[in-house]
């Protein structure tokens, strides 16, 4: 899937929010070796390089122009990006892994998860977080649309469910099965946007990137207006702006 870089950076502060949340969480004092898979642009990246100034820090992510602008936009010491496919990573000699709004991208993840805890060394870290608001209208009426008449020949099979992710009971209960001292919660953040069609512009970024692949874009610029026309009466602009709950779902663990 073709992400666009500047598109994601749009919301800078309420997308970077749960990493900090998330990573906080992280007890690591002098890790050798620290991972970021879906690094996207790489400022998160150099974040934990910040914190962990002798550490080696790899960021890793599937998306060609997402690593171009990590490399071009970044030139930390200790600090380097890899385009790879998460799936094809292993997690042996890592220190401190963060998966952070990655995996309700990768089917089949809870799998995967668990090979990576197997890797992982005693006394290494994992923390992950991903977006638990599939049900909420942002998604629900994504999906809608795209099952109607008009749609569903071209988008029948694009967009997943609540499946996408477990909740954060399951996360924490398979981390636990893999021998992890474990921390597991949800957040819902309450983000106040600003401008026309703010919640558009926010999946536009994430959540829409799959249909905008799949249309052209006289069919993507008609989606997109009767999408936007249901988000306005699902989050109505108010006086401040719009209100847009954000629930997300974090897990932290150390191998014991």
């Amino acid at each position: 899937m073709k992400w666009d870089p500047e598109q994601y950076a749009m919301f800078g502060d309420y997308r970077d929010r749960p990493f900090f949340d998330l990573t906080d969480r992280i007890s690591a004092t002098a890790p050798q070796t620290v991972v970021d898979l879906g690094c996207g642009p790489g400022n998160l990246t150099v974040a934990l390089a910040n914190r962990w100034p002798r550490a080696n820090v790899l960021g890793v992510d599937a998306s060609q122009r997402m690593i171009a602008r990590a490399q071009a936009a970044h030139d930390t010491p200790n600090v380097r990006f890899e385009q790879a496919d998460v799936r094809d990573w292993r997690a042996i000699g890592a220190d401190v892994v963060v998966s952070n709004a990655l995996l309700q991208w990768v089917p089949g993840h809870d799998r995967l998860l668990t090979r990576w805890l197997g890797e992982l060394g005693r006394g290494a870290w994992f923390a992950l977080q991903v977006p638990g608001n599939f049900d909420a209208p942002s998604h629900a009426l994504m999906r809608e649309l795209a099952a109607s008449v008009r749609w569903s020949g071209q988008l029948g099979a694009v967009l997943r469910g609540s499946d996408a992710v477990a909740g954060p009971e399951e996360y924490l209960q398979l981390m636990l099965d893999a021998g992890f001292s474990t921390d597991a919660w949800e957040t819902t953040y309450l983000q106040l946007l600003q401008g026309e069609d703010p919640v558009l512009d926010w999946v536009r970024g994430t959540g829409l990137r799959p249909v905008l692949e799949v249309l052209n874009n006289d069919d993507a610029g008609q989606f997109e207006s009767e999408y936007a026309a249901a988000l306005r009466q699902a989050y109505p602009r108010g006086e401040h702006g719009t209100v847009f709950p954000f629930r997300r779902i974090f897990c932290v663990g150390r191998k014991r």
